[in-house]
């Protein structure tokens, strides 16, 4: 039976929906194996700022249940992240700062990739790396 956070990766790899999903898209099984096996979960209260308006990211997150509201500068909100959405990039590979504030709407789970994790796996995951590289890059030609 494979593990269920692998399930949970895999599934936001076939099906992108949030904002930063499309780093998981095309992934080979090897380094989606590799990215589950860093991942942490991580709970998260109704109410609580998960990313601050002009933080610099220092994870990946993937929501394994409950919502946020992506709010931008203005307090408008833009979005709702659910299960199977992702945000954040990791600290290393950022190149702009955050442009939105990221508040659960509910109690949540989500599965982390810190930075640190991030650097255990580093040499085995390319394609991720390629992936955030261009992200990072894309939004800072904005």
């Amino acid at each position: 039976m494979p593990d269920p956070i692998y399930a949970e990766v895999r599934r936001a790899a076939d099906f992108p929906l949030g904002p930063a999903s499309e780093v998981f898209t095309g992934l080979p099984a090897a380094e989606l194996h590799e990215l589950a096996s860093a991942l942490q979960l991580v709970a998260i209260e109704a109410d609580t700022d998960i990313v601050r308006l002009d933080d610099h990211g220092a994870g990946l997150y993937l929501v394994q249940a409950g919502e946020a509201d992506v709010i931008s500068s203005d307090g408008e909100a833009l979005q709702t992240l659910g299960r199977g959405d992702t945000f954040g990039e990791i600290e290393l590979l950022l190149t702009g700062q955050w442009t939105a504030t990221i508040v659960a709407r509910t109690q949540m789970r989500l599965l982390s990739l810190s930075g640190q994790d991030f650097e255990t796996i580093r040499t085995r995951v390319p394609a991720l790396e390629r992936a955030l590289r261009r992200r990072a890059f894309e939004r800072a030609s904005l």
